[in-house]
Order: C-alpha cells, then sequence, then structure tokens
C-alpha cells in the first residue's frame, strides 16, 4: 500500500502537471515520514520541472543534479515507491542534458514499475476527471508561476504578527543582566 500522498504527487506530475503542488504535498509527507531521501529525490526532481517550465534553467539544473546524487543513496526506497530506479536516474541524467544543451521544457513520465501503483494513479485521475499522460498547459499562468499567483496572505499575516511579538518583546525571554 502506497501513502495517500505519493498517490497525490504522482497524479499531479502525470496529469494537469502542478509541479508545486507535488512538492507542497510530498514535503508535508517527507516531513512526518522521518525525512527519508528517496521523499527528497522526489520533491527535488517536482521543483526542478518546475523551474524548468518557467525557464529558470540555473535552478532546474541544480536541482535535478541534487536529485540525481540523492538518488544513488535512496535507490531501495525508490523501488520500494514502485518505480524503476534506473530508469529514473537516465531521466534525471536526460533532463539534465536538455536543460544544458538549452532545450526547451517537455513534460516527462516517471517510470512506474508496479502495475497495481500505475491502476491507482490511473484511478484517481478517473475520478477527478484529469488525464493522466496529458502535457503540461504552458500558456496557463496559474500553474506556471503558482508560487508568485497563489494566495499567501495567512503567511504574510503570520509574519507580520511574528515582526510585532519580537519588536515588542513578546514571548521572548528577557536579556541576561548586565556584567
Amino acid at each position: 500500500m502506497y501513502p495517500n500522498a505519493y498517490i497525490e504527487y504522482l497524479v499531479h506530475f502525470h496529469s494537469d502537471r502542478d509541479y508545486f503542488e507535488c512538492h507542497e504535498i510530498l514535503e508535508e509527507h517527507w516531513k512526518q515520514d522521518g525525512r527519508n531521501k528517496g521523499w527528497l529525490v522526489l520533491i527535488q526532481m517536482a521543483v526542478a520541472f518546475y523551474h524548468y517550465r518557467r525557464g529558470n534553467t540555473s535552478g532546474a539544473l541544480r536541482l535535478i543534479r541534487r536529485a540525481r546524487a540523492l538518488l544513488d543513496e535512496a535507490q531501495e526506497m525508490i523501488r520500494r515507491l514502485g518505480l524503476d530506479d534506473e530508469a529514473l536516474a537516465r531521466l534525471l541524467d536526460e533532463t539534465a542534458r536538455r536543460i544544458t544543451r538549452g532545450e526547451p521544457y517537455e513534460s516527462v513520465e516517471l517510470p512506474i514499475r508496479d502495475r497495481s501503483l500505475y491502476e491507482q494513479c490511473q484511478a484517481a485521475c478517473a475520478r477527478r476527471q484529469l488525464v493522466w499522460g496529458q502535457a503540461s498547459d504552458l500558456a496557463n499562468l496559474d500553474l506556471v508561476d503558482k508560487h508568485r499567483r497563489r494566495d499567501r496572505s495567512d503567511v504574510v499575516a503570520a509574519r507580520e504578527q511574528k515582526k510585532r511579538a519580537k519588536a515588542e518583546g513578546v514571548g521572548f525571554p528577557p536579556p541576561p543582566p548586565p556584567a
């Protein structure tokens, strides 16, 4: 049985290509699951493809290379997650070459080797009326520039509250007495 967060990640990665959401979903699971490097490989891949699609090739290349290096340490977990670790390594290497050569972003499919995982993902897509394997909609700025366009008012408000509390000394221990 695979974690729901992982199924959600794969559905977003292969249907609506919402790599930002892939990162958000799996990062929370990664934190709860002991920060295993296998999850980090998948998180970094999603962020790399997000940057690649946006034209941030230096960020994309850096993250693809990090994911590739981590993959060597997380091969067993990647296999347990129903992926072909060798094919994934080739995919990351080829993506790095494409970025280095200045080739444009193209949607990719992760090498799922577990048929039951593939079928679970297909069923999840069908329930949501999503199309597995659909190419990314490069004209959809809400998808391509999601980190800039999403509502972050709650995050901004929390940061402002923290700044005010710090300025007022609320919640902080008093300074030590002078020596």
